[in-house]
């Protein structure tokens, strides 16, 4: 088994779980179905085989040997977009129905709200077989497809791999990763900071009982066609070294950890 790390962090990410055309919502930190997704992007997959395994690495490995572990180093802000699409156009351009005609003039404007969070950050720690790992870091890092915090309109900010290998990612995320947060600390204090597990961790007070239940498991990502299932999540608090704080200047402690920094 092998782990990397990757940094999601830009000015607007959505994260939808439950979200239809009207109402699209987003969850408070990345999912496993949008962060399978973008894997299958930089690899230049399709919907339709986005969810493949993998015959070319060996052992055949899939989706489902990843687990993925999330630090929310800075939740954001939730923001709404009231949202129009075909309004203000004449009978020829208005929008069309599912059977090819053109809408009625007073239903060419349809109307969603869409949710964002603005100026989030997390730290992910993927792990999985030392094959498999390697393949998505180094994909990643030249990916076939444009990669998206969720929505195709939320750009990743650079770096987006802190690290293409380590041992014990978790490792990391508690003691080495920078954390990029607005707010500095005081004093040598150390900083809370939450965490998302899709497993228990070892210091997890009810293991039997998680904290919520995210439909995040992708069993289809075809347009038209998608199908995910509940999947368990322990959410705990873990206090980082106040040496972890990025800065005023987060870009120079996070390129000195990923070129530089000892694993």
């Amino acid at each position: 088994m092998s782990g990397l790390l990757l940094r999601l962090a830009g000015p607007v990410q959505a994260w939808g779980e439950r979200g239809v055309f009207h109402r699209r919502d987003t969850s408070a930190f990345p999912t496993r179905s949008a962060l399978i997704g973008m894997f299958a992007a930089a690899q230049g997959r399709t919907r339709e085989h986005a969810l493949d395994p993998y015959p070319h690495l060996p052992g055949r490995p899939d989706h489902r040997d990843l687990t993925i572990t999330i630090r929310i180093d800075q939740p954001g802000t939730r923001y709404r977009d009231f949202h129009t699409v075909g309004g203000g156009y004449g009978p020829r351009n208005a929008l069309r129905t599912g059977n090819g005609t053109y809408r009625p003039e007073k239903e060419s404007t349809l109307v969603s709200h869409r949710d964002y969070l603005i100026d989030a950050c997390f730290t992910v720690a993927v792990e999985g077989p030392a094959p498999l790992i390697a393949h998505i870091a180094e994909t990643l890092e030249q990916p076939r497809f444009g990669l998206f915090l969720g929505r195709r309109s939320c750009l990743p900010d650079e770096p987006l791999v802190l690290r293409h290998h380590t041992p014990d990612p978790i490792h990391e995320l508690k003691t080495a990763a920078p954390l990029t947060r607005n707010a500095p600390p005081r004093d040598d204090t150390p900083i809370p900071v939450t965490f998302v597990w899709e497993h228990p961790p070892p210091h997890a007070t009810n293991p039997d009982q998680p904290d919520r239940e995210a439909t995040s498991e992708p069993i289809d990502l075809t347009t038209g066609a998608r199908r995910h299932l509940p999947r368990p999540l322990w959410l705990t608090t873990e206090p980082l070294p106040a040496g972890l704080h990025t800065g005023p200047r987060p870009l120079d402690a996070l390129a000195a950890y990923k070129l530089g920094a000892p694993a």
